[in-house]
């Protein structure tokens, strides 16, 4: 019988409605993917457990909706949150510029320095692509947060986005490793893939 993980991380993610969120969560935790799903109605969870330098980490992630209607439960969600992960759709513009709007409602609703957080470009497998690879980075470096390009009908980049995210979580709260330096950023950092890794 195994034991439960003695450390656990609140996770949000955050975007628009329609940039994959659930998709995301569900390729992360599952391995799978549904073409087909309703959008998620106010807040829905899931866990996963990460092996991170050889300490258990459970995740606990909240799916949020991203319908304007629901975002007075999802500011609700952010007290005790360890890390955010802010997703928009690089096929959408108007999400990709809401991402800043979303980072005002987390600086409202969080300490920015207490917690991780992770940039996601979604839907890098789908084409016409209307934000280019080059557009994220540049807002994830005004952000001054991580990037990675997802794919949630491929799996691309997705696992590395959360244990990066996992790994800045635990650097923040000096927990799970005794060392910060100790851990390995170079098996799971990967702020710009390879050209063509997305198709």
């Amino acid at each position: 019988m195994t034991s439960e993980p003695s450390i656990t991380f609140k996770i949000l993610t955050i975007g628009e409605s329609g940039v994959g969120k659930t998709c995301i969560l569900r390729r992360f935790v599952e391995n799978k993917f549904l073409k087909n799903h309703l959008a998620t109605i106010g807040i829905d969870f899931k866990t996963k457990t990460l092996n991170i330098n050889n300490q258990e980490i459970k995740l606990k992630i909240w799916d949020t909706a991203g319908q304007e209607r629901f975002r007075n439960i999802t500011t609700q969600y952010y007290k005790g949150a360890d890390g955010i992960v802010l997703v928009y759709d690089v096929t959408d513009e108007a999400s990709y510029e809401k991402i800043k709007d979303w980072m005002d409602q987390i600086l409202s609703n969080t300490q920015k320095d207490e917690i991780g957080l992770v940039l996601l470009g979604n839907k890098c497998d789908v084409e016409p692509r209307n934000v280019t690879e080059e557009q994220g980075l540049k807002l994830a470096e005004e952000l001054k947060i991580n990037y990675f390009e997802t794919s949630a009908l491929t799996g691309q980049g997705i696992k590395e986005a959360f244990e990066q995210l996992t790994i800045d979580i635990m650097k923040k709260k000096g927990v799970g490793t005794g060392n910060a330096d100790c851990i390995d950023l170079g098996k799971t950092k990967k702020k710009k893939p390879k050209s063509g890794d997305c198709c």
